[in-house]
């Protein structure tokens, strides 16, 4: 599988120091079936740890999601805000639907665009 994060939720990330390794475990989970909500059109709600800290208290993910692609698109802490609103979840499905149906070639122009970047567990990396 294949995992990519937007250049605005790479910005994210970096602020609250979210390694990549733990986006990957999120996306295991989701792939093991253990999403934490599904709120249609491919698009999912994971729980990211706060660096040092549990699920519980930390960050929440929304994620294009199909087998073979995931796309993390928009992130927020628990403790800021609920959830996003039905207009900005139309609007995440709508850029989900792009993302997970873009082939090869564009996906690797938005790599080398820095529009988005692949993901990888920071083990590897």
């Amino acid at each position: 599988m294949r995992i990519f994060k937007t250049k605005t939720l790479a910005k994210f990330t970096r602020q609250n120091n979210i390694g990549d390794a733990s986006l990957v475990e999120a996306i295991a989970r989701a792939a093991r079936g253990l999403i934490d909500a599904d709120l249609g059109g491919q698009v999912i709600k994971q729980r990211v740890a706060r660096p040092g800290q549990g699920k519980r208290s930390g960050f929440r993910m929304l994620i294009g999601f199909r087998s073979d692609r995931a796309v993390f698109l928009f992130g927020f802490a628990k403790n800021e805000r609920e959830n996003i609103d039905a207009d900005q979840l139309r609007t995440l499905r709508e850029i989900v639907a792009i993302w997970l149906a873009a082939d090869d070639a564009k996906i690797a122009q938005a790599l080398k665009d820095g529009i988005l970047i692949e993901v990888h567990d920071d083990k590897d990396s």
